[in-house]
């Protein structure tokens, strides 16, 4: 099965209105991933309907008196979870569907595991956005509807993202852009009414909050989960297919990896740690993989030093899917890992291991020491191949040992069939991994090629000589690590920027609203200097000239003069703006910082239907406002994250400190200026 089911050369973008789709999406694309996404997100809505249907019969039984209607009750919650499990196993059959983000090409491999995009409901910023910009920063609102709009636009085409560069760079932009959001828009202090939710790719329950963070770590996530569909469509019948498909694996690894250090507490149970970690080492399994396809490509000679190099690389690969399914059978993940996925774990955590005891039978059956041959390099090899040999057994002796060699390498067929068999097994258990033909093919060509080497060298006394093989010592030429997203490498331009540098404007500062200062100079004099970068402040005011009179202060800063915009003008520019006006008035609008005010304790309520309900009280350590600047201190300030650890902790399943840092402004002694002209101002820039 291909991804596009619908074969067609690659088109232009279709219209939308006045534009285009953004670079890196097309909702449009009929591909069997689209419908699968399509598939996923309608059950998403039937798994909210009867999670939302048990928790009224629950409530319902509990708060009936009458036995009949308690029996009623407990008939229909027993349908409704049956339709509950129902859905789940249809949406672990989706999460499994692997085929259709395999390549295109014919491949005789086994099917790597993609993870699923999150899906999310459509969000309405406007409104929201419009009030704060006219409440915080006292600007006319709809100056900022194109603004508004486009982050709206990126939002939505990120729901449909391309599995491509252009795909991964779509949804970079738009995390780094809710950076940006986030400082502008989302003071620590309250919530902005706006509601995100998403769908847990997993067990596809909802998880809504007013917090930004829920929308960061599922965009984050979703990076993750394109760059697994990216992996696993690689061409995995080329080196640089592979080489790709590595680098893609190891990329997602990064991301969660990234994701699971810098969101601790998300409500959804994809993105908790303990998932998180699981997750994180599929994706490096699934690298380590490739990374043996990489090196089988060629061709496996049957030669004496290949074979031991694939017999390690080969027991690497069973030993790190091993870890997996362990990780995967472990409490609180068991309940949430499809079952399929845990399966598949396993059966090729007994593929690979096999494989490394026939490719060390091989290595001990065929290759007798011939005379000229390097001893002491066998000897080598062969004594890295064990941790310990076999009670009796030395490297050295076993290599001139023609008998001994045998018996030790038909042992290794032997465990080299018992794990072939144990895979063929766990495959044929699990309904889903039956339907994959081409992971039967493989487990098949592979147990029957172990079946035919020990037919072939076979012995009647051998069920009395042989010994117990050794394991394999794992050991790889290429070992797999996450690499984390370099965010450094996308360019996003803010989409607020008119609203100024975002080292002053932001949520969490206020000001006074703009005022409007006339003045005239006196003979080129302004009767203040001027001091920062973008946006300027007053400084050094003479207290009698006319700018001071009309209420201007040390320490405003400058947002406009004469209507143009000043506040992304250095002072060398605004200098300059002020030189063109000579002797006329001058209307000049500045806005004072105010100190910060008392902190108001909000709480994020998670609402997260079918999951116990959190509430996170957001804590800010602000000083009292009745200290004097003299006694207030700089807070340090903490992780985003990091959880509270206050006696006096409010009675909550989370706490969660985002300290803002109270900073006391410098008292400055002021100092009558010296006259400074407009002619001469160059040692008043600074």
């Amino acid at each position: 099965m291909t991804d596009a089911l619908l074969p067609a050369a690659p088109q232009q973008l279709e219209k939308k209105g006045d534009g285009y789709f953004r670079k890196g999406c097309n909702p449009l694309a009929q591909t069997g991933r689209s419908k699968l996404q399509n598939q996923r997100a309608a059950l998403n809505q039937q798994i909210l309907k009867a999670v939302r249907m048990r928790t009224g019969a629950e409530n319902l039984l509990k708060a009936a008196t009458n036995q009949k209607v308690r029996e009623q009750v407990r008939l229909e919650l027993s349908f409704v979870n049956s339709d509950l499990q129902m859905l789940k196993e249809e949406l672990e059959g989706l999460n499994i569907s692997v085929g259709v983000y395999q390549g295109a090409e014919e491949a005789f491999t086994i099917p790597l595991i993609p993870l699923g995009l999150k899906e999310t409901k459509e969000v309405d910023f406007s409104v929201s956005l419009k009030d704060f910009i006219l409440e915080h920063y006292s600007e006319d609102s709809y100056l900022y509807e194109d603004e508004i709009a486009d982050l709206m636009d990126l939002r939505q085409a990120c729901r449909t993202p391309s599995r491509d560069a252009a795909g991964v760079e779509l949804l970079m932009s738009y995390f780094l852009q809710l950076g940006f959001v986030e400082s502008r828009f989302f003071p620590p202090t309250r919530h902005m009414g706006i509601l995100f939710t998403w769908y847990d790719s997993l067990t596809g329950v909802p998880v809504s909050q007013q917090n930004l963070l829920l929308e960061k770590a599922s965009v984050l996530f979703n990076i993750g989960a394109l760059y697994t569909q990216i992996g696993t469509r690689c061409n995995r019948q080329t080196r640089a297919g592979l080489e790709s498909a590595v680098d893609a694996f190891q990329r997602a690894a990064g991301v969660l990896s990234h994701l699971k250090e810098t969101f601790t507490h998300t409500p959804s149970y994809d993105m908790s740690p303990a998932m998180l970690s699981v997750l994180l080492r599929m994706m490096l399994a699934q690298a380590q993989e490739c990374v043996f396809e990489k090196i089988s490509l060629p061709g496996i000679q049957n030669e004496f030093f290949m074979l031991v190099k694939v017999a390690q690389e080969a027991a690497k690969v069973g030993e790190v899917y091993q870890q997996l399914h362990t990780a995967m059978s472990q409490e609180p993940v068991k309940e949430n890992v499809p079952y399929s996925w845990a399966s598949l774990a396993c059966v090729k955590a007994n593929h690979y291991t096999a494989l490394a005891h026939y490719f060390a039978a091989t290595l001990l059956i065929d290759h007798e020491l011939k005379p000229g041959a390097d001893v002491d390099h066998q000897e080598k090899c062969l004594s890295q191949l064990y941790n310990h040999m076999p009670e009796g057994l030395t490297p050295l002796a076993t290599l001139k040992n023609g008998p001994q060699r045998r018996q030790l390498g038909k042992s290794h067929l032997r465990q080299a069939l018992e794990h072939h068999e144990e895979s063929v097994r766990g495959a044929s258990l699990c309904m889903k991994l039956r339907n994959i033909e081409v992971l039967q093919e493989v487990l098949s060509a592979a147990h029957q090629r172990s079946r035919l080497k020990c037919s072939q060298h076979q012995e009647d006394e051998d069920l009395f000589n042989l010994i117990a093989a050794p394991d394999v010592v794992s050991k790889t030429e290429q070992e797999v690590e996450a690499i984390l997203p370099q965010f450094s490498k996308v360019t996003v331009t803010d989409f607020f920027q008119k609203l100024g540098p975002l080292t002053v404007f932001s949520a969490n500062k206020r000001w006074t609203p703009p005022r409007s200062i006339h003045f005239l100079t006196e003979e080129g004099d302004l009767g203040f200097t001027l001091r920062g970068n973008a946006p300027v402040q007053v400084h050094f005011l003479d207290p009698y000239c006319s700018a001071a009179v009309e209420g201007a202060k040390e320490g405003d800063y400058i947002v406009s003069i004469q209507d143009v915009d000043c506040k992304w003008l250095t002072v060398s520019e605004v200098m300059k703006l002020l030189r063109r006006f000579g002797e006329d008035r001058i209307e000049m609008k500045v806005v004072s910082a105010l100190d910060s005010t008392s902190s108001m304790h909000s709480k994020c309520a998670t609402y997260s239907v079918g999951m116990q309900k959190t509430y996170s009280m957001i804590c800010l350590a602000i000083e009292d406002d009745d200290k004097t600047d003299k006694t207030k201190k700089i807070t340090k300030k903490l992780s985003f994250l990091s959880w509270g650890t206050n006696k006096n902790r409010q009675k909550s399943a989370s706490t969660m400190c985002l300290p803002s840092v109270g900073v006391a402004r410098p008292n400055v002694k002021k100092k009558l200026p010296s006259p400074f002209s407009l002619l001469n101002a160059d040692s008043s820039l600074y």
